[in-house]
């Protein structure tokens, strides 16, 4: 049984209060550059990330020390940090010293050694300076320190090894829930099992109607044993789809023998928000019963988790969590290391402190990752590399702020008035070449101060959202480049802002990638396959293949107009010609439709324009903002047996992830190409893609404006007993760069 170091001491050595009062931390990259530092000014002979294995109490322990001088007998332990170090928690220190001493444990064994110097190093890399804690320790008493860990982890480790073999035998033999697969949806469960299998990484382009969910999720699942994987993750875009695979994962296993056991542990992860019993207190003992005594209380709650015979969804692991008086959210954080499947969201493994991506590395998993609705993930992934800064944000604290903190918010608000004298006598938004070096300064300096104050004083929420804003934008402060682009805008008085906005996900996604033992990325929408490998990081290696639709042309009807324009220039002119194609194809064919426009705005016109020249057709329309509840009143209107045409706006709610088969939905009228907006922006971007890929024009316009196109049409033909009907309303669908990247099932032989 094998077992990293540091999962041993996370498992048996913590204990105490659950406590996440933010500390200034470092970023990757300086913690790696603190490390080395240190291991630079080491001298001869110092061995810096010594690989040590062992065998203790039936377990196989490896890690790696970070530094060991075999000279003087001194093994090291590094951490890096920023400010007080009496700031490092308690808790913090214990695992700390815990590893170490493991380490040790391995070392004397190893080298056959009888005692050994360990010494914990805290290194402040604003202030290059070295906190060492030194202890000297013999090869015995460290053998029992780790006896004890390894007795605590050895009853646990038998159970997940026994457990992993049984849940190995049951995907072996998985039955699928139903007598036959729908069309295509036995090649597609094929090509999912055999990428699995192979350790590849593909693109797949699954049309609608596959039951993709299902069609993806048993396979790979059946793939795992023979793949030898460790864990599979199911990661969506959207709320929604969680629960979509959750269903799934019930009507597999209802499809199999209730007499044999259930052993697949499904863990959902759901948002802290959403998870969070007490929004209002802080993450710590001190602030929140739920935290108090939290890994003391941990081990039982575990437990009771792994035995569990139902997934471990929020409902399940909020009662669990209140049996043991512990955090639901936190404890969810921890099945995530004993649970085989985990479905949850994109960021879960691709943002900046990713906790899947982390426990891949920490404990060298294979895993298998199956990501859903992937269109989307390049837009996900520069939003979650992108960041602003607000000055009413600060101005409103600097206001009422305490007087230990009066000098720092001041120093920051300066430094915001100095970039305002450079750059905010301009209307429009203005993109630096450069970060603006006296602000980062400040921002430094003010977030150590508001830590510090913070940890000897209540929680102030306005204050903490100043320092977490600026946490995240020196981040990604620490990694700009042509990948970004910063932004300055100025709204009013005290109303300026700085936006670090991604433009190329792939810099930072590329590496999560990596780390995945087989990735399948699937969509309706995934072509041309070199965009998204391209935008998200993937190796050339990354294959991509489109499936063919479980739909026929016979089913669609696809209607251009030449004579129609809805360029900027062109749109007023486009209002009538357009009311009378809608009032056309209504009256051929009364039924429900969707009119999807490119703004709000045109849709009102064009609304207007169908109502006076054909008063007599219902319609209704998308207006912004619309609550949860108004959405779903507007989505009702397509179950009313009378017709009508809802107008709606392209890459908003209505123009994906909806279901409106048969009579729900009998035609679209999609009156754009759904480009961006040719502003300075995203001729920035243009000019980026271009450098970087060659493709500046198609990656930045087209293929994200036809995307847009092809989802919102798609909801017209939901199941192979549809038919239905598309007006491509503008003269450029017929171009043949634009056509090409419309669906090929659409037309029954190349356009």
């Amino acid at each position: 049984m094998k077992v990293a170091v540091r999962t041993l001491c996370e498992f048996a050595a913590r204990h105490g209060d659950l406590d996440f009062r933010y500390t200034p931390a470092p970023s990757a990259e300086e913690g790696i550059a603190g490390h080395q530092t240190i291991q630079d000014n080491r001298g001869y002979g110092y061995k810096s990330e010594y690989s040590l294995t062992g065998k203790c109490m039936g377990l196989k322990l490896s890690g790696r020390a970070d530094g060991y001088n075999p000279h003087n007998g001194r093994l090291e332990e590094i951490k890096t940090h920023r400010g007080d170090v009496s700031r490092i928690r308690e808790h913090q220190r214990a695992l700390h010293r815990a590893q170490l001493r493991v380490y040790g444990a391995l070392l004397c064994r190893q080298e056959k050694r009888k005692k050994l110097e360990l010494a914990l190093v805290y290194f402040d890399i604003g202030k290059s300076k070295e906190t060492t804690q030194v202890e000297t320790a013999s090869a015995d008493e460290l053998w029992l320190e780790l006896e004890a860990l390894c007795t605590l982890y050895k009853a646990w480790a038998e159970q997940e090894e026994h457990h992993r073999e049984q849940r190995n035998a049951l995907l072996a033999e998985l039955t699928f829930p139903f007598p036959d697969f729908r069309p295509r949806q036995r090649q597609l469960a094929e090509t999912v099992y055999k990428n699995a299998v192979k350790g590849e990484t593909l693109l797949l382009e699954a049309p609608t109607g596959l039951g993709k969910t299902l069609g993806t999720l048993f396979p790979a699942l059946m793939a795992m044993p023979a793949a030898g994987q460790d864990r599979l993750f199911y990661l969506t875009c959207r709320n929604t789809a969680r629960q979509l695979a959750l269903d799934a994962v019930d009507k597999l296993r209802s499809a199999q023998d209730p007499l044999q056991p259930w052993p697949l542990r499904t863990l959902e992860l759901v948002s802290k928000d959403d998870a969070c019993e007490h929004p209002d207190k802080a993450c710590h003992g001190d602030s929140c019963p739920l935290a108090k005594g939290f890994f003391d209380r941990l081990p039982d709650a575990r437990a009771e988790a792994v035995q569990s015979k139902s997934p471990l969804t929020q409902d399940v692991l909020q009662q669990i969590a209140a049996g043991h008086d512990i955090c639901p959210y936190f404890l969810a954080q921890e099945m995530a290391r004993w649970s085989d499947l985990v479905i949850g969201d994109v960021n879960r493994m691709f943002d900046q402190s990713a906790l899947l991506h982390g426990l891949i590395r920490q404990n060298n998993w294979k895993a298998s990752v199956l990501v859903d609705e992937a269109h989307n993930l390049v837009d996900r992934g520069r939003g979650m590399y992108s960041v602003r800064l607000d000055q009413h944000r600060l101005l409103k604290v600097k206001k009422t702020a305490p007087k230990p903190l009066k000098s720092a918010l001041d120093r920051t608000a300066r430094a915001w008035q100095s970039l305002i004298r450079d750059h905010g006598d301009q209307d429009q938004p203005v993109f630096l070449a450069t970060l603006p070096s006296q602000l980062l300064g400040a921002l430094q300096a003010m977030v150590s101060t508001i830590t510090d104050y913070l940890a000897d004083n209540p929680p102030d929420l306005p204050l903490q959202e100043v320092m977490f804003e600026s946490v995240a934008f020196m981040k990604l402060a620490d990694s700009f480049g042509d990948h970004s682009l910063c932004e300055f805008q100025r709204s009013g008085r005290g109303r300026a802002s700085l936006t670090l906005q991604n433009l190329i996900p792939a810099d930072y996604l590329r590496e999560r990638f990596a780390d995945a033992h087989s990735v399948l990325l699937f969509s309706a929408t995934l072509s041309p396959g070199v965009y998204y490998r391209d935008l998200l990081g993937m190796t050339e290696d990354a294959r991509f293949t489109s499936l063919p639709s479980p739909f026929s042309a016979e089913q669609l009807q696809v209607n251009f107009t030449p004579g129609i324009s809805t360029r900027q220039v062109h749109r007023e002119a486009s209002l009538q010609p357009i009311a009378e194609v809608i009032a056309s194809q209504y009256r051929q064919r009364p039924g429900h439709y969707l009119a999807f426009f490119s703004s709000f705005k045109y849709a009102k016109e064009a609304s207007d324009a169908l109502a006076e020249h054909a008063p007599d057709i219902p319609q209704r329309s998308q207006q912004p903002g619309m609550t949860a509840e108004q959405r779903r009143e507007f989505l009702a209107g397509f179950q009313k047996p009378n017709g009508g045409v809802a107008f709606a706006v392209l890459g908003g709610v209505f123009s994906e992830g909806i279901d409106l088969p048969g009579d729900q939905l009998i035609g679209a009228f999609v009156a754009t190409l759904g480009l961006p907006p040719f502003d300075a922006w995203h001729e920035i971007l243009k000019t980026r893609l271009q450098q970087r890929f060659g493709n500046g024009y198609e990656y930045t316009y087209l293929i994200p404006g036809l995307q847009k196109v092809a989802q919102a049409a798609g909801r017209v033909i939901r199941t192979p007993e549809d038919q239905g009907v598309i007006w491509l309303i503008d003269d450029r669908f017929l171009k043949p760069s634009v056509n090409r990247l419309l669906p090929g099932w659409w037309f029954p032989e190349p356009f």
